[in-house]
């Protein structure tokens, strides 16, 4: 007999681990993507990028990091391949000399514009897998897990930059306390002086 609900999760260490299971709901989410997408189509990938610049033109690369959550080297070499391709072009960016702006090309907007309603034919049927009253909830969910994400970078770099402050002020203590440790000179005591010759009285 098959137990289902809360009994059913709870017959082995995989089925309580979040992790696990967010990883196999990925696998099936990116299945029925492809599904829907057809050979010719993007992938999540592309799809994500090729979206994140149709919003706002002229992102950079590190912009796009932001926008899509695609790691800094990963995205580099996506957005090389997909300008070799011609769905990308880059130009130095106006906002700064030393960062390229990324733009979509004529045949990436006509690809994105083929994309998307087979994306949300995708999104509906992973959506379809869940209780209409579920749904909200699970995407409100995944938002907040993306959030997270987002934040951790910056979240990073504020607690490395404290561990960096509170090594230097511990280097500080420790010399004040070495200083006030090392036993103080005693002060020189003055040689006596000479009692000046007297001449002898006539």
């Amino acid at each position: 007999m098959v137990k289902s609900g809360k009994q059913a999760r709870r017959s082995g260490t995989l089925a309580d681990s979040p992790s696990h299971l967010m990883h196999r709901a990925l696998q099936l989410a990116l299945d029925i993507y492809s599904e829907e997408a057809g050979e010719g189509g993007p992938t999540q990938r592309q799809f994500a990028v090729m979206e994140a610049v149709s919003v706002k033109e002229g992102l950079t690369q590190t912009d796009l990091v932001r926008a899509t959550g695609i790691d800094r080297s990963t995205l580099a070499d996506l957005v090389a391949r997909m300008t070799t391709k011609g769905l990308l072009s880059r130009e130095r960016s106006t906002i700064d000399a030393r960062a390229k702006a990324v733009r979509l090309s004529e045949e990436g907007q006509a690809l994105l514009n083929q994309a998307r309603p087979r994306v949300e034919a995708a999104d509906k049927r992973i959506m379809g897998l869940l209780p209409k009253a579920k749904r909200d909830g699970f995407l409100d969910m995944l938002a907040e897990i993306a959030a997270a994400a987002d934040a951790a970078p910056d979240a990073e770099k504020a607690e490395a930059k404290a561990l960096k402050k509170a090594a230097k002020e511990a280097r500080k203590a420790d010399k004040a306390a070495e200083k006030a440790a090392k036993p103080k000179k005693a002060p020189k005591t003055p040689k006596p002086k000479k009692p000046k010759a007297v001449a002898p009285v006539a």
